[in-house]
C-alpha cells in the first residue's frame, strides 16, 4: 500500500525505473494498493523518499512466503509429505470397479467373474491381466457380445455390451422338424415343406413334433426335409393372485434417523451405537466412495443409514373388495406376457377360505406355434 499526496508521480518513478507494478488499485486520493515482485520492493524506498510517500506492506503471497511461514513446523511438513506418499502408494491399486451394462446383465456377477481373475479392489494395477479377464467373462457369459476394460486413476470401468439372443437358425440344406414351444390346441396349420403330423383341434404338449422333416412316397420312400409351415393355436396363460381379507397397510411418518459409519478398506467404524429410537422402520443403506479427482478413488467409504418411521394400520377388505385386488394384480401380471398378442378369451376361476380368496386367471391366446428343431440321426 502507497500512501502521499504525489501518487501519480510515485507511478511515474516506477514506471521509468522499470519497476512493474500490476492491479493497482486506488482507494482514494492519497491511497494506493498494487501488486510487486518481491525483489523489486527494496528499490521503492528512494522513490519513496523522493516523493514524500510511505510503503507499507499488507500481505504476501506465493510459495517463498508459504515455506517461511512453515519451515519451524517440521511436523507440519512431514505429515504433508507423508500424505502425498500414501496418496502416492495408493494410485497403484484398484479401489473402484464400475460395470457399465444393461438392466439385463447383473453388475454383481460380472465382478464376481472378474475377481476369479484376480481383477477386485485392492489389487495391483499391474498385476491385472485384463485379457485374461473379458475372456472369462466371455466365455462365462452367452449372453454378453462385446467386453471392454479401461483402467483410469484407480478406478475400472468394465464395459459390457449385451447379446441379441435369437433362436437358432438351421440352414436350409439341414434336416429339421417343427414342434411346438408350448402347450395349446391347434387352430390352423399349413406345411409348406414337411408332414403334419396334427390337426386342428388337436390339444398338443411343448415339443410335440407338429410338422415333420421328412415326406413320404409310394415309390420314392421316404425323404428328409427342411421343414416349411405355418401353425396357429390357442395358447392359455395363467397367472394365480391370493389376497387376504385382514391385511396390515404401512405408511410412513415423516420422521426418520441418520447415522453414518466409516469403512476403510475392510474395516469399518461406527459413529453411532444407538439404535433408533423408532419402534418400526424401515432401514436404507447407501455407501458413496470418497476420490480425490473424478477417477482416484480411495479405499474409504461412507456408509449412510436412513431409518425411516412408519405406522401399520390393519385394512380389512370385503370378499368382493379381495376378489377385484387380485384379479387387478393378475391381470397387470398377464399383460406383460401377452403383450402384442390377440387374447380371444378370459376366464377367473375363485377359491375362497376363511382367510383369503385366491384367483386364478387365464387367457386364452390366439398365436403363432412351433419352433425349428435339428434332425439329429
Amino acid at each position: 500500500m502507497v500512501e502521499g499526496y504525489y501518487i501519480e508521480r510515485f507511478i511515474n518513478l516506477c514506471s521509468n525505473r522499470k519497476i512493474v507494478l500490476w492491479n493497482l488499485e486506488r482507494k482514494d486520493n492519497i491511497t494506493l494498493i498494487a501488486n510487486i515482485d518481491k525483489k523489486e520492493f527494496k528499490r521503492l524506498k528512494g522513490i519513496a523518499r523522493k516523493t514524500k510517500c510511505r510503503v507499507k506492506i499488507q500481505n504476501k503471497i506465493g510459495l517463498p512466503f508459504v515455506v517461511r511461514k512453515y519451515k519451524k513446523r517440521k511436523i507440519f511438513l512431514i505429515l504433508i509429505l507423508l500424505i502425498f506418499l500414501l496418496i502416492f502408494s495408493l494410485s497403484h491399486f484398484v479401489w473402484n470397479i464400475e460395470v457399465q451394462s444393461s438392466e439385463n446383465i447383473s453388475k454383481d456377477e460380472i465382478i464376481l467373474l472378474a475377481e476369479q481373475e484376480g481383477l477386485k479392489i485392492g489389487a495391483l494395477k499391474n498385476s491385472v491381466d485384463t485379457k485374461e479377464v473379458i475372456n472369462k467373462i466371455r466365455l462365462e457369459r452367452d449372453d454378453i457380445a462385446w467386453v471392454g476394460i479401461e483402467i483410469k486413476g484407480t478406478n475400472v470401468i468394465i464395459k459390457i455390451e449385451e447379446a441379441d439372443i435369437k433362436p437358432e437358425i438351421i440352414d436350409e440344406d439341414e434336416y429339421c422338424n417343427i414342434v411346438a414351444d408350448s402347450d395349446g390346441v391347434i387352430t390352423k396349420i399349413s406345411a409348406g415343406n414337411g408332414t403334419p403330423l396334427v390337426k386342428e383341434g388337436d390339444v398338443v404338449k411343448k415339443g410335440d413334433v407338429l410338422i415333420a422333416g421328412y415326406m413320404e412316397g409310394k415309390y420314392t420312400g421316404r425323404q428328409y426335409v427342411h421343414s416349411i409351415g405355418d401353425v396357429e393355436a390357442k395358447v392359455w396363460h395363467k397367472n394365480t393372485q391370493k389376497v387376504y381379507y385382514k391385511e396390515t397397510k404401512k405408511e410412513e411418518t415423516g420422521n426418520h434417523e441418520n447415522k453414518y459409519s466409516v469403512k476403510i478398506n475392510n474395516f469399518q467404524i461406527n459413529f453411532n451405537k444407538s439404535i433408533p429410537k423408532f419402534k418400526k422402520y424401515d432401514t436404507i443403506e447407501t455407501t458413496e466412495k470418497l476420490k480425490l479427482f473424478s477417477n482416484f478413488y480411495l479405499p474409504i467409504e461412507i456408509i449412510k443409514y436412513e431409518y425411516k418411521e412408519y405406522n401399520e394400520t390393519p385394512v380389512i377388505h370385503s370378499v368382493e373388495e379381495s376378489k377385484q385386488i387380485a384379479i387387478e394384480k393378475a391381470e397387470e401380471e398377464l399383460k406383460k406376457e401377452v403383450e402384442n398378442k390377440e387374447i380371444t378369451d378370459k376366464k377367473i376361476n375363485v377359491r375362497t377360505d376363511k382367510d383369503y380368496i385366491e384367483v386364478e386367471l387365464i387367457y386364452e391366446v390366439k398365436e403363432q406355434l412351433g419352433i425349428e428343431e435339428k434332425i439329429v440321426f
